[in-house]
């Protein structure tokens, strides 16, 4: 009996070290700590400047390593930032939870959202300073433009609202626009497919990018398929959607009359607990102010709660 009690223990205790992060401040954490965490040397993003950690997920750029000037904000360009590739208000507009009240509101009701905006694949430290300058732009060529930030080759175009990164991540870019996109069935113009197609096969995968990857696995608990070559993106795309566990509803679904539905899962924000309505007895003793409402178990789990341990 004990056994069985120290197995049970230890696979709840390694099922939760594999659990991605529940939300964007977790995975700045986990950024730091299981995928950056011996990169400060090797450069951020946009710039390939490097940095000394501080704190729990920041760092403080040396200026200097990289030949950076400030542009406008001295206090964001020394600072090490997350940012998302894909932007969080791209990926947000396609929830209806931003239409309902913005990111906010995204973060206090869609699982999804959250999931979208915690995702590891999505995130990479860069400068703050140009982070802010490249906004949720969309990336093109920018041919006429010139770098505004000293000798970091990022080049942004904020009349167009668009900016050119670096050739050492133009790759790495398109395959993680891929990864969204196919994961959380995104759309993409038609536009911005064929630029990122020919990235992708212009930069191939690089070895940092296939040890990134690895890392991000282990966390997130699955790679990158266009990393590994599991799947390629041409023209025209069909999304898996694996990612995305409740689906916006259309037109015809919001008119058609309403079906009495099963009760709700109920899970505790705090501990990170879910309870089924049937078989778990703390479904009913959980505070109000505290609980959090899924249709599924899947949803649940998506979203970053595990199952509570007396559930028979």
């Amino acid at each position: 009996m004990l056994l069985r009690f120290f197995l049970f223990v230890a696979l709840v205790f390694s099922t939760s070290l594999l659990a991605a992060p529940a939300t964007f401040d977790r995975a700045k954490i986990e950024a730091r700590q299981f995928i950056y965490h011996d990169r400060n040397q090797q450069g951020d993003f946009y710039c390939g400047c490097n940095w000394e950690w501080v704190g729990r997920s920041g760092g403080r750029i040396d200026l200097k390593s990289c030949g950076y000037q400030v542009r406008a904000q001295q206090t964001r360009a020394e600072r090490i930032e997350w940012e998302h590739v894909v932007p969080a208000s791209n990926f947000g507009r396609a929830r209806q939870c931003w239409q309902n009240g913005g990111r906010k509101n995204c973060n206090d009701t869609d699982p999804v959202f959250n999931a979208m905006e915690a995702d590891l694949h999505n995130l990479t430290p860069a400068i703050g300073e140009v982070n802010a300058d490249r906004s949720n732009f969309n990336f093109t060529m920018l041919s006429n433009a010139k770098p505004q930030h000293g000798q970091c080759p990022v080049k942004i175009d904020f009349s167009a609202r668009a900016a050119e990164p670096r050739d050492a991540i133009k790759g790495q870019i398109a395959r993680i626009y891929f990864y969204m996109h196919d994961r959380y069935d995104l759309n993409m113009s038609r536009q911005q497919q064929q630029l990122l197609m020919a990235w992708d096969k212009q930069f191939p995968v690089t070895e940092w990018e296939r040890e990134r990857d690895k890392r991000i696995a282990k966390r997130m608990g699955h790679s990158n398929p266009f990393v590994t070559g599991e799947r390629t993106w041409s023209l025209g795309h069909k999304n898996r959607a694996e990612g995305v566990v409740t689906q916006l509803p259309s037109r015809q679904t919001q008119q058609t009359p309403s079906v009495p539905s099963s009760p709700p899962i109920k899970a505790n924000k705090n501990s990170r607990v879910y309870h089924l309505p049937a078989g778990c007895p703390g479904y009913q003793q959980i505070s109000p102010a505290n609980t959090i409402e899924f249709k599924t178990e899947h949803e649940a789990i998506a979203a970053g709660f595990r199952k509570a341990g007396n559930c028979r």
